[in-house]
Parts: C-alpha cells; sequence; structure tokens
C-alpha cells in the first residue's frame, strides 16, 4: 500500500484514506462564528466553516487528536463526533479526560490498528510542544503521529500536531523517515502574550522541510480562526523565496480538497 488519499476539511482536520481505513485528524466542525476561550485569559472565534460536516463523512475508524483542550483542534461538533469512531488516539492526559474509545499514547510509543482484509498500520507519538519552553504547564500536553505499513516507498506519514520548531521536533527528522508531512502552522499568536508563538510559522515550514526531506508536504492550521496570524498568502510567499526543490513538496490544499499521494 504506498497511496493515500488526503482531504483537507478545514483548520487542522483532514481525512486520510489509505488501503480501506478511514482516520480523521483533530476534528473541527463548528460553523464560524464560535468562540473559544484557550485558558490564562486567551479566546478566538472561527472565521470559516468546515468544508464537510460530519454526516458527509464514511464511517470513521480511527481519530487523531493531538489534544483535546483547544477548540481549533477539537470543538464541540468534533467532540460529539468521537464515540463513532472505533479509536480516538491522543495524549495520556487527553485520553484520561475522554475516557471511552480514547487510547492514550506517550511520545514514541506505538497503537496498531489492525482490522480483516485491511494492511495493519502502525501509529507512533512523536514529541511536540505547544509553544515556547516551559509552557507546557499552561498550554497543555500535545502529541504528534507518525503512520507506518507495509508497502510505503518514501516513508511514514507524519501529522506534526500543534507545536513549535523545538529539539523534539528535530528528533522526527533524526529518527524517522517521513514520505509525507501534515504541518500545523499559523503562527498562532494571542495580544495577552504578544510575540510568543504556539505553533510553527511558514519560515519554520521551510525550515522542517529541509531537515525531514519529505516527498510532499501538507500545510494545515493556518486559515480559519482569528488567532492564526499566518495564511495562506504568507505561505505562498515563503514559498517563493524557497528553492525549487523545496516548494516542489509543498501541495497547499483549499478545504473541500483532495489529494492522492504516494508514500
Amino acid at each position: 500500500m504506498s497511496e493515500a488519499r488526503i482531504t483537507h476539511i478545514g483548520g487542522p482536520t483532514t481525512l486520510i484514506e489509505a488501503g480501506g481505513w478511514r482516520l480523521l485528524t483533530d476534528p473541527t466542525f463548528d460553523p464560524p462564528g464560535h468562540r473559544y476561550r484557550f485558558g490564562w485569559g486567551t479566546s478566538s472565534y472561527k472565521t470559516a466553516g468546515p468544508a464537510l460536516t460530519p454526516a458527509e463523512l464514511p464511517p470513521i475508524d480511527a481519530v487523531l487528536l493531538s489534544h483535546d483542550h483547544h477548540g481549533d483542534n477539537l470543538d464541540l461538533a468534533g467532540r460529539t463526533l468521537l464515540a463513532s469512531a472505533d479509536t480516538v488516539l491522543t495524549t495520556p492526559s487527553g485520553a484520561r479526560r475522554l475516557g471511552g474509545n480514547a487510547r492514550a499514547l506517550a511520545p514514541w510509543t506505538t497503537h496498531r490498528l489492525e482490522a480483516p482484509g485491511r494492511p495493519a498500520i502502525t501509529v507512533t507519538a512523536t514529541p511536540a510542544r505547544h509553544g515556547p519552553p516551559l509552557s507546557r504547564p499552561f498550554t497543555g500536553e500535545v502529541t504528534g503521529f507518525a503512520l507506518h505499513w507495509e508497502g510505503q516507498r518514501h516513508g511514514a506519514l507524519w501529522m506534526s500536531g500543534d507545536t513549535v520548531l523545538y529539539d523534539g521536533v528535530r528528533q522526527v527528522a533524526r529518527r524517522l523517515d517521513v514520505g509525507t508531512a501534515l504541518m500545523h502552522l499559523g503562527g498562532v499568536r494571542f495580544p495577552l502574550t504578544g510575540p510568543v508563538r504556539y505553533t510553527m510559522t511558514a519560515a519554520e515550514a521551510v525550515e522542517l522541510c529541509r531537515l525531514l526531506g519529505p516527498h510532499t508536504v501538507i500545510p494545515v492550521h493556518y486559515e480559519g480562526w482569528h488567532h492564526f496570524h499566518e495564511s495562506r498568502a504568507t505561505m505562498e510567499r515563503h514559498l517563493a523565496a524557497a528553492p525549487e526543490d523545496i516548494r516542489a513538496r509543498f501541495r497547499l490544499l483549499p478545504a473541500g480538497t483532495g489529494v492522492d499521494i504516494t508514500l
């Protein structure tokens, strides 16, 4: 199995279809206008809704949830959807809060998805940090995910989760062969904390692409919320200044658009 289809639904949310499996990342399905508080005096609101509703999705086998405590990665409609999935993979603290079908994955631990007639998928949790050094007590636990299965030609499918570029993310480049990278961007900032960022910027996406050497990069989590400070236009400007071999790897998918990839 070397082929997969990825559909960008909006924000961080994508549908991954491969070998009969249907996986959903960070479900966000509320309409625009919804406002959420993120704690410590920070808040934001949705500026765009999803390209698909939960009712328009196929049955979901597993949800890859980078974290459960921020509305731009798991909103009210997304939370309702979780119960319909067979498995929800998330952080240890998130699994304790969610209960039910949620399964905890600490960094560099694995979970194996298996079903009759389908290739097995090994899911490995990867490090993520949702802010500057020492911010985890305030911003909470976050994780990325790497998906491995037999037949991948270029390497794993990796979802960064909401994270800044730091040594934990650089470990991914040292320890894994990544064929396709779903990078959570947006350069998230809040007025209360000034220039402090909580997710990667477009420039960091280019830098991380150099480190990972993936076949394909699909940026997500950069449009649809007020606190995203770098948009598609920002990404396009940085790509225009990058070398051609880097530019050629990036696929900017408008919400509702899918792409077939070779891993």
